[in-house]
């Protein structure tokens, strides 16, 4: 498999540390509201990874965290932590905050059918590695201690700015009149927050340097490791995390080992809604219950995600997405064929069934093409729309939709039958067209509609699929 690979601006081919198991992980949720829209595409799109990989021949090991302490309202380590602010907003603990959220986060991934990780470590479980990674890293010097916390010390790490490309210099000149004057360097970020003097937090531990709770960057580095190792395979993330959040993590990482901290760098790009940034200032944080609630099923969200390559800035809106589950209605026309089998044979097409997935394999395998993927299936499907399926192509077809759906998890394989009543009423149905009788026809027709059930005349007899 090729993917593009941040650092280094190209496209590369993925060579595991350990083949055939592939080290992979991910930034998860700060789970102190409900997931939006954007989380949920940069989410589907590491899943999509994780799919091609295991198609490809490859057993990922995939860690996404739960971030339920320590993230700031502000990457600058300013503000307050994110729990603590949802604790206030609902009269809660920060405790019960995050476990509502952690649960509404891992039941709407089973709604989008994305696979389950390896392990989902919560970052308020793994303090005591935490802290040793902190102790690591002020042993071999990269640490200070000022009167909020415990901070990177940023110019001990020459490549700093490298994997982001900063310009040091200029946001230093350019820096806030109260800019923490004890902070060494702008870009020194807090390793641990100290509890303020005087007040009980929720979430708050004992440390070598005094109570406290983790900054967020140390989270990831700490749990990543933990369970995949000091150098890892493939990190994946969103765009927006380049200049801070793993910016830091490789400079903690790496400080700390002595070692490269991650061969592969996947980032998602933003996602605009109405062309407009996502911000609870806007209200277009659009849930994905907002829009099953509108009668749109989970599979058209993650139909619109992969209609958009990761790299590019992608656009949701109620029309495109109504486009995409309009384009998931023909694909579950197309899954309804192996319901409807035919004695006789014919020419299915240039389109082999064992193919399809293969094809589409490629194209994911070409990092991540996902656009080009549905292109191509969009064509199949609308070539296999025309014909039906023979009885001993059965196998073979179904064969073809578990393909897709294990890399794409549209769920097609779902798509049920009808009742032994509404295929009554087709052949009654088709009886009447034979007679010519086409007001017993059409009355047969808005009867099966009314149930959810549309026809299609085709060219060998009447096609069903669910409206």
């Amino acid at each position: 498999m090729r993917l593009y690979n941040t650092p280094a601006g190209t496209i590369e081919e993925i060579t595991p540390i350990n083949p055939p198991e592939v080290t992979i992980y991910t930034c998860g949720p700060t789970v102190y509201d409900y997931a939006h829209i954007g989380h949920w595409f940069t989410y589907i799109r590491a899943d999509t990874l994780i799919r091609t990989l295991q198609t490809g021949g490859l057993k990922p090991k995939w860690i996404m965290n739960i971030t339920d302490v320590g993230h700031l309202v502000s990457d600058a380590d300013e503000g307050e932590d994110k729990l603590e602010k949802g604790a206030k907003r609902e009269g809660k603990t920060a405790w019960e905050i995050a476990e509502f959220y952690t649960k509404d986060f891992v039941k709407e991934m089973k709604l989008l059918h994305i696979r389950q990780p390896a392990y989902m470590p919560k970052a308020t479980d793994h303090i005591a590695e935490q802290i040793a990674l902190i102790q690591k890293l002020e042993n071999k010097g990269f640490v200070y201690v000022i009167d909020d916390g415990v901070y990177y010390d940023t110019s001990k790490f020459p490549k700093y700015a490298d994997f982001a490309h900063l310009d040091l210099a200029e946001q230093q000149a350019g820096a806030r009149v109260n800019f923490n004057p004890q902070k060494r360097n702008l870009a020194d970020f807090a390793l641990w927050k100290f509890s303020p003097a005087g007040q009980h937090r929720d979430m708050e531990w004992e440390s070598p340097w005094g109570k406290g709770f983790p900054g967020w960057h140390i989270e990831c580095s700490a749990m990543s490791m933990h369970y995949l190792g000091e150098t890892l395979d493939i990190h994946t993330g969103g765009t927006d995390h380049i200049p801070v959040h793993h910016t830091n993590e490789i400079a903690q990482s790496e400080a700390a080992t002595g070692k490269g901290f991650v061969h592969y760098w996947m980032h998602s790009n933003h996602v605009l809604v109405d062309d407009q940034k996502i911000s609870k200032s806007l209200g277009n944080g659009i849930r994905l219950q907002d829009i099953i609630d509108k009668g749109i099923p989970p599979e058209a969200v993650r139909l619109l995600v992969l209609e958009s390559h990761y790299r590019t800035q992608s656009k949701f809106s109620w029309e495109t997405l109504e486009a995409a589950h309009n384009r998931l209605k023909d694909l579950q026309a197309l899954a309804a064929l192996r319901w409807q089998p035919r004695e006789f044979t014919h020419d299915a097409g240039t389109f082999a069934l064992e193919d399809v997935p293969q094809v589409l394999a490629d194209f994911l395998a070409d990092d991540l093409n996902t656009p080009e993927a549905l292109a191509f299936l969009s064509q199949a499907s609308t070539q296999l729309l025309t014909v039906h399926i023979e009885k001993d192509m059965v196998d073979h077809f179904e064969n073809m939709l578990q393909g897709i759906d294990d890399l794409l998890g549209l769920s097609l394989m779902a798509v049920a039958d009808i009742s032994d009543e509404q295929k009554s009423l087709i052949k009654q149905r088709e009886a009447a067209r034979a007679k010519q009788d086409w007001q017993q026809s059409d009355t047969i027709r808005d009867q099966l509609a009314g149930q959810g059930i549309g026809l299609n005349d085709a060219l060998h007899g009447v096609i069903w699929f669910r409206l």
